[in-house]
């Protein structure tokens, strides 16, 4: 294998389309569906940029089968996306936030620790970019802010 060269813009996106279809899917994406995806009018030009990022070092494939692309992250890469959220853990992260404020609004008493706890969670939608998720919760912190005695 070559010495990994950073990617061209063009490969760069090719790379962030397999990432993002990966994370959404579960699976790597078809030389179609790339094409379809990054707007390429062959699936034989898609061939060919995929065979020059595996020769680059930023995908691989796991075997010789259909949709087995893997992007090879390298570490400044990772640091970069280290809170990018996709749109699963988005659902997920939400629906976890949505279960702590459902258990204090049933309880009895509020303690001003767990509304702290809240605000935490709140505080840390905003900083992985879920700004709309974490407005959202705010009329309902405000009606347990009120119950504390």
């Amino acid at each position: 294998m070559s010495e990994k060269m950073l990617p061209t813009k063009k490969q760069k996106e090719l790379l962030t389309f397999i990432e993002s279809f990966i994370g959404e899917h579960g699976y790597s994406p078809s030389y179609r569906e790339i094409m379809a995806g990054t707007g390429y009018t062959s699936v034989a030009t898609v061939a060919l940029h995929v065979n020059n990022l595996i020769k680059r070092g930023h995908l691989r494939k796991r075997d010789r089968s259909a949709r087995s692309l893997e992007v090879v992250n390298n570490d400044q890469a990772t640091k970069l996306k280290s809170n990018e959220i996709k749109p699963g853990e988005e659902k997920w992260l939400v629906e976890k936030v949505e279960y702590f404020f459902e258990n204090l609004e049933q309880s009895a008493v509020i303690e001003p620790k767990e509304l702290d706890e809240l605000y935490v969670l709140i505080g840390a939608l905003k900083v992985l970019g879920l700004d709309g998720a974490a407005q959202s919760f705010i009329p309902r912190l405000s009606a347990l802010k009120s119950r504390i005695k």
